[in-house]
């Protein structure tokens, strides 16, 4: 056979695996119709815009707790007050001086002066620090309060991009972004200090101030931590982090913990809530998109992986039923029956949505009655979706999801690309789900979760939580390449505790699989592994946790309320002590160095620690 004629028959083969190709994909349905399938039936109210949270809802408690002294009830303290409940610093919020002289740890948000403070509050509060309690001011701008904090006066810029925390133990912990080219965050800076300079701008001025004052004493914050958690809680800082995804970019997390020094320094009981279950140092979610034609086949080998590791994984499905410019039909045929082997494998299924846009941040919120197999929303180039609708994604995705595997209510959510609209908070409460992951941890320059706001706005709180992305697979190099940088990054968070939510697509097996299993092994000494809804769940139940401990008769007694019960609860306290053995304890209590852990919360329960 001649060369020539070999080059022939090999050409022919190709062309005829081309054809035959054309054939499979030009005879696939453009659309497929689940027999017997149709809804949801019933409609979603379209949300109204909700009352601004009252700051009352955080009051109470007793004088264990850092206090917060509010000037100005139209400010960032709903920020503030999600941040504070991320980082598990019991607290309450009040607009009486009187009432805040009682607490050992006084934060005077969002400012003092003399316009927002009369004269008796000032000298009282001026007094705190002398007779040995803590007060730290935001942006102290007057009341003649310079020389107790330190300083002589308070100059306003709204150009300073950086921040420089001065005892930092970590390159990223060292310098801190805080605005961007696009972004501008008002800040003070403090001239002619007489106290420690904790932390500085890039000109070198000082942003936060330390002063021994007596026994006591005295800080004082140039930045506007509520403002800055509020716009990263909403999503609002984009471009300022150093980097998207995959790397440490901490700067809401340090600020917090700082506060949380602050507080335990002042008050000698101070116990925090950990942001992980059952005493482990890192959180982790390990989270599939599966969002291409060969996803879900390649999804049941990740799933079956996690059940080797003895873990549960989360799977973010997208319920694409008709063939566009996107892709072709992933949920087929063959579909729901894989759908319900993950389901058994005891895999959490959420959504994904049904378009997979990358126009989903505009599309409009729709009118509540969009239903299988009616709602069709046709993607027809990256600019262009036709038919979309905010509510369409979140209801039919969630319903098909529900309705083809027989799957429990879904109540998790990513949208594909990340692409995140103003108006999802309220369409995902309105549809019933309760937890979002659509945003990235560096974008929001934080390692914890948070609640989710109307509007991505700053004044009315929603019972939706934020779990933002920490590593994913799409940007170079391969992830099979990045191993070591990623338990590198886990490592790091799990130095502080936090959550590291992966996202991985299952398009293909190999380098990535082979990532997943690696990773798992690696971080899995100290980690606690579950689904979003499990850490939802688990998360939103802490949140509700109430915390007032107290010294008494030289015992530490920590009054712990559950509304929803909780498995897991861990706590840090002060070191040296040990639960007594003369008072009852709840059940499951563990303390492991300045770790406590606890069984089954429900409800009120108290903890009883002496001295070793």
């Amino acid at each position: 056979m001649t060369r020539r004629l070999l080059y022939f028959l090999a050409a022919l083969a190709i062309f005829a695996g081309i054809l035959a190709t054309v054939a499979v994909v030009t005879t696939r349905p453009a659309f497929i119709r689940y027999d017997g399938v149709a809804g949801p039936q019933a409609r979603t109210a379209l949300p109204e815009p909700p009352p601004p949270t009252p700051w009352r809802r955080y009051s109470g408690g007793g004088p264990g707790r850092l206090a917060v002294l509010l000037t100005d009830p139209d400010s960032a303290w709903l920020g503030l007050a999600h941040g504070l409940k991320s980082a598990g610093i019991p607290f309450t919020i009040t607009g009486d001086y009187e009432a805040a002289l009682r607490h050992r740890a006084i934060l005077v948000y969002p400012t003092v002066s003399g316009s927002v403070l009369p004269q008796e509050a000032l000298r009282a509060l001026a007094r705190v620090p002398r007779d040995g309690g803590t007060l730290i001011g935001s942006l102290v701008l007057g009341g003649g309060l310079g020389a107790v904090f330190g300083f002589e006066d308070a100059v306003a810029s709204r150009q300073r991009r950086q921040l420089t925390i001065a005892a930092a133990d970590d390159p990223r912990e060292v310098r801190l972004p805080l605005g961007g080219d696009r972004i501008a965050v008002g800040t003070y800076a403090y001239t002619n200090p007489t106290a420690t300079a904790l932390a500085s701008y890039e000109d070198g001025a000082a942003a936060i101030l330390r002063r021994e004052v007596g026994a006591g004493r005295a800080y004082t914050f140039g930045i506007d931590l509520g403002e800055l958690l509020l716009k990263g809680q909403n999503w609002r800082l984009q471009g300022i982090a150093r980097s998207y995804v995959n790397d440490y970019e901490p700067t809401l997390d340090v600020l917090l913990r700082l506060l949380a020094d602050i507080y335990r320094e002042a008050e000698p009981g101070a116990a925090i809530l950990r942001p992980v279950p059952h005493g482990r140092d890192l959180a982790v979610v390990i989270s599939h998109d599966v969002d291409y034609t060969r996803s879900l086949a390649n999804a049941l080998d990740y799933g079956r992986l996690a059940q080797q590791h003895g873990i549960a994984a989360t799977f973010f499905i997208q319920t694409k039923y008709l063939r566009d410019w996107n892709d072709d039909i992933i949920v087929d045929e063959d579909g729901p029956g894989r759908l319900a082997a993950l389901r058994d494998m005891g895999m959490e299924l959420a959504s994904h949505g049904v378009s997979h846009s990358l126009r989903f941040a505009d599309f409009p919120l729709g009118d509540g009655g969009e239903r299988y197999p009616d709602y069709r929303p046709f993607v027809e180039d990256a600019e262009t979706t036709a038919g979309g609708s905010i509510l369409g994604e979140l209801r039919v995705s969630r319903f098909l999801i529900e309705r083809l595997a027989g799957a429990p209510p879904v109540e998790s959510f990513r949208p594909g690309y990340l692409s995140n609209p103003v108006a999802l908070p309220q369409a995902l409460a309105a549809t019933g789900y309760a937890y979002s992951s659509s945003v990235t941890a560096n974008a929001s320059l934080t390692h914890l979760p948070f609640q989710l706001k109307y509007d991505r706005g700053p004044a009315s709180e929603l019972p939706v939580f934020e779990f933002p992305v920490t590593i994913e697979d799409e940007k170079p190099p391969p992830l099979g390449e990045r191993l070591p940088e990623a338990v590198a990054l886990a490592r790091r968070i799990a130095r502080r505790g936090g959550l590291c939510m992966v996202l991985i697509h299952p398009d293909i097996r190999g380098h990535k699989l082979a990532f997943e299993d690696r990773f798992i092994a690696a971080v899995k000494p100290f980690s606690w592994f579950g689904t979003l809804a499990d850490y939802g769940r688990w998360w939103a139940a802490r949140n509700a946790v109430e915390l007032d401990p107290a010294w008494q008769d030289g015992r530490l007694v920590l009054r712990l309320s559950a509304p929803p019960p909780l498995d897991g609860l861990t706590l840090e306290v002060p070191a040296g002590l040990r639960l007594d053995p003369a008072r009852p304890q709840p059940p499951g209590a563990e303390l492991r160095g300045d770790r406590l852990l606890l069984g089954r919360l429900a409800g009120a329960a108290t903890v009883t620690l002496v001295p070793r």
